[in-house]
């Protein structure tokens, strides 16, 4: 079973330097643990599709596999046709089709509505040489009109063409297997891998996930209020409860896991110990 689990870590983009050179020591610090790739975010309305293309290339160069990120809202046609040949001759061959964020001051949302017109539009292009995963949301997107809504998105996004999905983070476990009951019970048999955010600083993951939609869970909201400032404490909950959720997801037949690194290795490589991957 565990050799056909897929484990993998997430970067965005570096802006600086400094940020490109703490990048490729975290790459090096993550990378003895081999996972099956790392992807790269790609910034609202394609803002750093550059980075993204130059962090991919960089991690291929060292012979990591690497999926980037492509979101189409805002973009046209032409462009996202620009960038999958960008990407095409490069040997690329993985790709995390998203819909995105508009951007800030943004009126259109372009020629793109949902991430299904992307993943559909890559297929009519390129067939079967991407391989295609899509975002899942087993708390349910946030801009969803019902939940029932939400789950027919998924679906459409699958039957477009989606090969694997990769989650919005979460900290209930049960949303997640509700989540893949209900998408298998209308016929999605594609592998859901759970996205893993690790937990170092409070006011940080209330903003991340106030902004996704993501569910902190009140217990824990509670006790990491308790803590104030004290770091030490926050992060060695965290860890707790990053592993504990990592654990049962993987005891229950979750086909791996996809963490949120933020660009950091520590927290992540102290989960992956504990739970002796």
């Amino acid at each position: 079973m565990s050799d056909k689990r897929t484990f993998s870590f997430e970067f965005f983009p570096p802006k600086t330097a400094e940020g490109i050179a703490k990048l490729r020591t975290t790459r090096q610090q993550l990378a003895q643990f081999r996972p099956q790739f790392f992807s790269v975010t790609f910034g609202a309305g394609g803002t750093t599709r550059d980075g993204t293309l130059s962090t991919v290339l960089e991690i291929r160069a060292e012979g990591h596999a690497a999926a980037p990120h492509l979101s189409c809202i805002g973009s046209t046609r032409e462009n996202i046709r620009a960038i999958l040949e960008e990407y095409r001759s490069h040997g690329i061959r993985h790709i995390v089709a998203l819909r995105g964020d508009i951007p800030s001051g943004m009126v259109e949302a372009g020629e793109f509505r949902y991430a299904n017109e992307l993943v559909a539009f890559i297929r009519a292009e390129h067939g079967d040489h991407f391989h295609i995963e899509v975002a899942a949301y087993p708390e349910f997107h946030p801009q969803a009109r019902s939940a029932e809504d939400d789950l027919n998105n998924f679906v459409r996004k699958v039957q477009a063409g989606a090969d694997s999905a990769i989650t919005q983070y979460f900290f209930n476990a049960d949303a997640y297997f509700r989540f893949v009951d209900e998408v298998q019970a209308r016929g999605v048999d594609i592998p859901i891998v759970p996205g893993i955010m690790p937990i170092s600083n409070f006011g940080q993951l209330c903003r991340f996930s106030d902004m996704c939609g993501a569910e902190v869970p009140r217990w824990l909201r509670q006790r990491m209020q308790a803590y104030m400032d004290d770091t030490a404490s926050i992060r060695a909950l965290g860890l707790d409860v990053v592993t504990e959720l990592c654990d049962r997801l993987l005891a229950g037949g979750a086909p791996g896991l996809h963490f949120y690194t933020l660009n950091s290795a520590g927290l992540v490589s102290t989960v992956w110990q504990r739970l002796g991957l």
